[in-house]
This record gives structure tokens, sequence and C-alpha cells, in this order.
């Protein structure tokens, strides 16, 4: 391929061109993917910023007419050129240029770093490619830089509203507007924890691109590269590494420490032994206070703490916040109807944790009278509608509206009959339980409305599921 076909040697140490080529056999297949999925995340980072701005600008406002009205003198000294930070702001999320001049060590993200410096590799020239072109590998190396870019801002964006919160919060508290500083610890608060779910997107790239990394790791020329050129290697100079100028001027011996650590313990005791004591003693209380931090709901050092009870499923997109499930009743037979198996598809939209709303559709299957009387027919159709509210623990409350269409058919045409349909109001309890990495539930509904029912239907209601 032009301009990539030159020695491969000068990568790999004089061993064969196919060391880099090899591993990269199979990488065209997988960069438009990559690319396609971090511009995704790209555009996700940067609309994510735009809204949190949007969206803290508006309560800003709201309070500057609220507190001119009580003090148009504080007003103006507190809110005093806010709207140009913000208008500079989005113009600079829209450049090309990022808000931060300098690394910050709070979002240096491994995976991210790892994949960035594998495809600056793979676009060296003398490196052999097969299956993949430059302008793949180009758009590929622009969209992962533009993810790191763009999570850059993002970050700044998060500085940027913790200080405007920190500037108004004085304020705010001397003049009573206790519940307008807490809708501005809200926005702040979901804001980071959507940044961290991104966060933990680009650390973990998917199957693909983690792909592009593996394939390259275990290459000597790789390893040199990345101790040279990545992110970590900016920030910090890497020891070990003779090739790289000064890596190890001031670096002290192995014999040095252990001659100051025998100074320090006593000649009569093992350095060794005694540093893997301290480390272990180390390791155990810092495992004490990560569990700690987890618990408070992460391990940033940039950690918000909300005063307030948070929704877990705010940050997260549409379709995340979807559930799909199964379930299946039966229904002995009432001298009108065989014996019936309801089996039903649903799909559920987390309003909270603690609340979700959803829709589905149920199938009415026959098996006949009995055992020695079997058989299959289409006994009806059904349209849902539920509501689960958690009540304590595993046990929630749950609601439906259902419409059914409970008579034998055998042509579609045959369920245009709306008088044939009958309602269903619903109300009982669930009982949710994890089975392995999916969760079961068991439900008992009462059908208040079976009573009106022509013909009639049982009234309790005994589902079983799944959901996923």
């Amino acid at each position: 391929m032009q301009g990539r076909s030159l020695h491969a040697q000068q990568l790999t140490g004089g061993t064969s061109p196919a060391g880099v080529a090899d591993s990269a056999s199979h990488t065209g297949l997988h960069l438009t993917s990559v690319t396609k999925n971090y511009d995704q995340l790209s555009s996700g980072l940067d609309r994510a910023a735009e809204r949190a701005l949007s969206r803290f600008e508006k309560l800003e406002q709201k309070l500057k007419r609220k507190l001119a009205r009580r003090d148009s003198t504080a007003a103006k000294k507190l809110f005093a050129g806010s709207e140009q930070q913000y208008r500079q702001l989005e113009q600079k999320l829209k450049g090309s240029d990022s808000l931060s001049s300098v690394p910050n060590l709070n979002t240096y993200l491994p995976g991210l770093d790892s994949l960035k410096t594998s495809l600056r590799f793979l676009d060296q020239p003398g490196t052999t490619l097969k299956n993949i072109t430059g302008g793949e590998l180009s758009k590929a190396t622009a969209a992962v830089s533009l993810a790191g870019k763009n999570l850059q801002d993002a970050v700044q964006v998060q500085h940027f509203l913790k200080e405007r919160r920190q500037q108004l919060k004085e304020q705010l508290e001397q003049l009573g507007l206790v519940k307008d500083l807490k809708k501005l610890n809200k926005e702040v608060y979901y804001y980071q924890q959507q940044l961290n779910e991104y966060k933990d997107l680009l650390n973990h790239p998917d199957k693909l691109a983690q792909q592009v990394v593996s394939r390259l790791r275990d290459l000597p020329a790789f390893k040199d590269f990345m101790s040279r050129n990545s992110e970590l290697s900016q920030l910090f100079r890497a020891p070990g590494n003779a090739n790289i100028p000064g890596s190890l001027a001031g670096l002290q011996t192995r014999t040095s420490v252990q001659q100051q650590l025998s100074q320090q313990i006593g000649n009569n005791a093992n350095p060794q032994q005694y540093l893997q004591q301290q480390m272990q003693q180390a390791q155990g209380e810092l495992n004490k206070l990560k569990d700690k931090v987890n618990q408070l709901g992460g391990g940033s050092s940039d950690m918000e703490i909300p005063d307030f009870k948070p929704n877990n499923q705010k940050t997260k997109s549409f379709w995340k916040r979807l559930e799909y499930g199964v379930n299946i009743q039966s229904q002995k037979p009432n001298g009108l109807m065989p014996v019936t198996s309801d089996l039903a598809l649903t799909a559920g939209y987390k309003l909270n944790d603690k609340s979700t709303i959803g829709i589905g559709a149920s199938y009415k299957m026959g098996w006949g009278k009995d055992i020695s009387h079997i058989r299959i027919s289409s006994q009806g159709l059904g349209l849902r509608s539920y509501v689960d509210v958690k009540l304590k623990g595993s046990i929630w409350i749950s609601g439906g509206y259902e419409y059914n269409y409970q008579q034998e058919f055998s042509r579609l045409d045959q369920l245009r009959d709306l008088n044939a349909w009958q309602k269903s109001g619903l109300i009982g309890l669930s009982k949710k339980y994890k089975l392995g990495k999916k969760n079961g539930n068991l439900q008992l509904l009462w059908d208040f409305l079976s009573y009106s029912q022509v013909p009639k239907t049982q009234p309790l209601k005994f589902r079983v599921g799944y959901v996923f």
C-alpha cells in the first residue's frame, strides 16, 4: 500500500515485516466501527456540556430576577459578567481548540490513552498493514482524539459550574434561598454523574477497539513507542527506559535503598520483609477507604456528594432506561374456554429507581380441555399498560389497565369487532428477584373489573416473568 510499505525492520527491531502486518491483518474491518462509536461519544460529550451550561444559566437568570426584587444592587454585583462567561464557554465548545491547554490528571484514562497511541503507532510510515486504508486510519485517529478533547472540555465545564455555584452559595444562604441552591447542586451532581458514565465508556473501549490494542500490545516496537508517545509518558518521565535521555538520572539504586532501610529499622531486620509488612498494612487501609468512597458514589477526587436523594436514572439515555420482559399466566377451563396460557412481551421505561411505566402485548394460547384432549388454538389477544412502584426491598406495588380479546379466532379481521374486547383493571404486588444474570418477578394481581366481564374471567391472576 502506498506510503505504508517501507521496511518494517525499523519498528520490529529486525524481525520480519509480518510482525506488524499480521497483528493488524483484520484491523481495517474494525476501524469503521471504532470511528462511528467515538464520533457518537464525542457528540454526546459535546451535547451534555452544552445542555449543562444552558440549564445552569437558566437557573441563574431565575435567581437574578428573584434577587433583583429584594436587592437590585446585590443582584447586579453578583451576576455581573456572568452572561458573557457563558457565551465565551459556548463559543469555545463549538471551536476546535480545547478549553484546557494543560493535560489534567483527573481526566487521564488509560484505556483511551492506549487506543490513541495504538492508532498513532499504526499511522507511522514503515508500518505494513492489510485490509486497511490510510483514510480509515486517519478517520479513526481523528475520532478518538476528538473524544479526548471533548472530554477535557466537558471537565472544564464541570469545574466552571462548581466555581460558579460556590460564588453564588454564600449570597443565597444569606438571603434564605436554600431551595434555589439545591437546584444548582442537582445540576452539578447530575452533570458529574453523566460525565462519569462517559469516562467509563472511554476508559473501557468496546471489543472492536480493544482488539486494535491487543494485537499490538506484545510487540517490542509498540512498547517502545508507547513509552515515548503516550499521554502518561508526557505527564511522567517513564523510568527504566535507557533510550530516553535523562530517564535514569537521579534514581536511587536498590543497594542504596536497602542500606537506608537497614539504618532506620536496624541491621538485624530484613528490609524486604519489613517493606512487605508495611505494604500489606497500607493496602488494607486503602481498601477500607476505597470501600467508603465507593459507598458515597465514586472514586474520583472531584467527587460530588449530593445533599438530596439522587435519581440514578436521570443521567442515562432513553434506551438505557428501557427494560424488556416476558411473562406467562395460565387459566383453567371455565366451560366456555379451554385451558389457556397468556404469553406476553413488555417494554418498560424507568422513571427513577423506584418506579417504572410500560406497555405490552399478549397472546392467549389454548391447550384443549384436558390432557386427553390437547388442541392448540388461538384464544385471544391482549394490549397492556402497567406501572410498578417500589414498596420495600424486593416488593413492588403493581397496577395496570388492559384490553383483552377473549374469543377464539382464526383470522385477524375478526379482531376488528371492538365490542368483543374486554377491559381489565389490575392492582396487586410483585416480588422481584435475581435469577443468574436476569431478573425474575412473580405477580399476584386482582382484576377489579372482572365481575362485569362476559364471559366472566377469574379475578385473581398469577404471573411469572423475566426482565432483561
